[in-house]
């Protein structure tokens, strides 16, 4: 079996956490374990198979534990891994610099970001994020 190289080793990190929705899980994964309807339901945009897709992937990347209950109906919830709470460093430095580029960008983040509990809302913090 030939062994893929890299050019550089963020080529290995995108190839895990990149696309368009990857990063979004496992930020909503960092609050606490999550069904796929939780998901769906705080991520609208995404459709239905590439939810199911994004997370199978992530399954199988060791990033997310797949907990399915015993029960009727069925119950499957979602969890980061031992591995996967690794990513939390990188996944507050990508929620960080977004929020400054947003303040940069626009000016006021509420008027950007969806309240939806993830994010935090304090016009002193949107004064500071512009100053630097």
């Amino acid at each position: 079996m030939n062994r893929k190289k890299y050019n550089i080793s963020v080529e290995a990190t995108l190839e895990v956490i990149g696309g368009k929705w990857k990063c979004v899980i496992l930020c909503h994964l960092t609050h606490g374990k999550k069904r796929t309807s939780d998901l769906k339901r705080i991520m609208p945009a995404i459709t239905q198979k590439m939810l199911t897709q994004q997370l199978r992937e992530l399954e199988d990347d060791g990033i997310v534990k797949r907990i399915v209950y015993n029960q009727v109906p069925p119950k499957v919830e979602y969890e980061l891994s031992e591995y996967g709470w690794s990513l939390e460093p990188i996944l507050n430095a990508l929620c960080n610099w977004g929020e400054q580029h947003i303040v940069k960008e626009y000016g006021d983040k509420s008027a950007m970001l969806e309240d939806n509990g993830l994010n935090h809302f304090d016009s002193d913090e949107n004064k500071e994020l512009i100053k630097q």
